[in-house]
């Protein structure tokens, strides 16, 4: 069983920024691709980025709406991986969830994710 706690949300203004951090608790942490989705009120959950395991290279992935403004990455030794936002807009608001898989490759498919987190709630408001 592989546990994932999602941490880092908030309230920000529109053009803020906002880091969010997953921590896994398996010590075979290298091994997993991780993305990180999220769910808006009323909307489905949705792909927003993805980072494979190390022995790939650690390749990433991002949907359209926040490519070039949100960049994901990993650190292996702590067992973490985290999303940088930056220029925030009001659409990003929803609760954000860090999801796993034991793979090498990346998707944006909420199916391909075996262990998911409780989520964070992201707030982008003036």
């Amino acid at each position: 069983q592989l546990q994932i706690v999602e941490s880092g949300g908030g309230l920000v203004q529109p053009g803020g920024s906002l880091r969010l951090s997953c921590a896994a608790s398996r010590s075979t942490f290298d091994y997993y691709t991780i993305g990180w989705f999220r769910q808006a009120p009323g909307k489905e959950r949705e792909g927003v980025s993805c980072i494979t395991s190390s022995g790939s290279g650690a390749n990433t992935n991002y949907a359209d709406s926040v490519k070039g403004r949100f960049a994901i990455s990993r650190d292996n030794a702590k067992k973490m991986v985290y999303l940088q936002m930056n220029n925030l807009k009001p659409d990003d608001t929803a609760v954000y969830y860090c999801a796993a898989v034991r793979s090498d490759r990346c998707q944006l498919l909420r199916t391909w994710y075996d262990w998911w987190g409780q989520g964070t709630q992201v707030t982008v408001s003036s």
